[in-house]
């Protein structure tokens, strides 16, 4: 990526990425580690003599020796319980829930932490065996070693609280919805990520970009790419969205010159180059700039649930009413409200159909026999279509009348069934063939 397309907003965004790895945090409490003992060696001699002196290096010492003992233990520990949790919530939930549990914070800044104070206590006991900390000025490395214990302490208790629901059913579908929403509420801030809305096709002399490899549309960096359009005097159109499944030689995205090529000569091939570079494929869905990920994962949550070993209802009727909780935030990204941010680009929004389908397609279809799936899903919907946006309203109408004719042809019992039919909002039942 050229240098002129590392603008804040494309740095932010990758600095966001790196941000919820694991080894990043780790490195940089490593790194501060390094550092606190580096600032040790200069406080000391600011130190009077007299207060200096009151304390020896065995004082620290033995400190020291604690921290390097336990904190290898307690590492380890800590580890073992996050590839624990990571296993069994892939296996009982969904093996999509379990990527967004491995960026969880608390226990990465934990491990972070842990292994951060283990790396300060094995440095300063080699610089104290190498004589750099003498036992006469140890006054400031016996103050720094208690700090460092002071917030080993804060960290276990956080870590043990946190432990009580960690990869628990009501914690990971939490977390979910909790990332989802804020995918949710991102995107009404800067309606099609800042673009101009794409809701047809592109010009028939957009020209095509083809992807070089076959994966799902993970990222996109939004800025970078409208530099790149400016800079080669072209509009882009990304005709896919995030989420989608493009084979290696299908269109990427399509640009188009603006005025007359006289005026808007370019280099196609570093066009090209710049274009793949920020418009970024993978072996798998992200929940990052995807909020229909997220609402398929909490769906696949409530169809596992449903699965006749577990045979769970309840939680099923937990997701419905989260993944309504999410779609309340849905306003139409066609219709921005905002000034376009980013005036060569042009982005196709989310569909309120899809989103409709992402979140209640599968649970809805393996639920259709169970009354109190089937009465809260009715009753969603309900609440759905009363939501302000015209297009999500209609989707969760037509959603509505679909899945009350699925629920009667799967429900035999003619009482269970005039339950499911009284849930149904009137103007649905008055589109759908009465049960009895």
């Amino acid at each position: 990526m050229n240098i002129k397309d590392l603008i804040p907003h494309t740095l932010f965004r990758k600095a966001r990425e790196y941000s919820r790895k694991l080894w990043v945090r780790v490195v940089f409490m490593g790194l501060l580690a390094f550092v606190a003992l580096g600032m040790t060696q200069l406080f000391e001699p600011l130190v009077p003599k007299e207060v200096a002196t009151r304390l020896t290096g065995d004082a620290a010492d033995r400190l020291l020796q604690i921290i390097a003992d336990a904190m290898l233990a307690v590492t380890i520990f800590s580890i073992t319980i996050m590839v624990t949790v990571y296993r069994s919530t892939s296996a009982q939930f969904t093996p999509r829930a379990h990527r967004l549990i491995i960026q969880d914070r608390t226990t990465q800044n934990t491990l972070a932490v842990f292994i951060g104070a283990y790396v300060y206590a094995l440095v300063a006991i080699i610089m104290r065996e190498l004589g750099i900390y003498v036992d006469e000025r140890s006054f400031v490395l016996f103050l720094t070693t208690v700090m460092v214990l002071a917030i080993i302490v804060v960290f276990l208790i956080r870590w043990v609280l946190h432990l009580q629901g960690f990869g628990s059913l009501i914690d990971t579908t939490r977390q979910i919805e909790s990332v989802t929403t804020s995918l949710f509420k991102e995107r009404l801030k800067t309606p099609c990520m800042g673009g101009h809305p794409l809701t047809g096709p592109a010009p028939a002399d957009a020209r095509p970009i083809l992807a070089r490899e076959s994966g799902y549309l993970k990222h996109i960096y939004p800025e970078a790419l409208d530099q790149q359009a400016r800079d080669h005097g072209v509009e882009v159109y990304l005709t896919r969205r995030i989420g989608d499944f493009v084979f290696v030689g299908e269109p990427l995205v399509r640009a188009a010159r603006r005025g007359s090529p006289q005026d808007a000569e370019h280099d196609w091939e570093s066009l090209e180059e710049k274009v793949i570079s920020t418009v970024r494929l993978g072996d798998l869905r992200t929940f990052d700039q995807d909020p229909r990920f997220g609402l398929r994962v909490l769906g696949e949550v409530a169809s596992k649930a449903l699965s006749p070993g577990i045979n769970d209802g309840g939680t099923a009727i937990d997701v419905i009413t989260r993944i309504g909780r999410i779609l309340s935030y849905y306003s139409d990204e066609a219709e921005p409200t905002e000034e376009v941010e980013l005036p060569n680009l042009h982005i196709a929004p989310i569909e309120a159909e899809a989103l409709i389908e992402d979140g209640f397609g599968a649970l809805a279809r393996d639920g259709a026999s169970v009354v109190e799936v089937q009465m809260a899903l009715q009753q969603v919907l309900a609440g759905l279509m009363h939501h302000p946006d015209a297009g999500l309203a209609a989707a969760a109408r037509e959603a509505a009348e679909n899945h009350l004719r699925r629920a009667f042809e799967e429900v035999p019992f003619g009482p269970d069934r005039a339950r499911i039919w009284s849930a149904a909002q009137e103007d649905v039942r008055a589109a759908v063939q009465s049960p009895e």
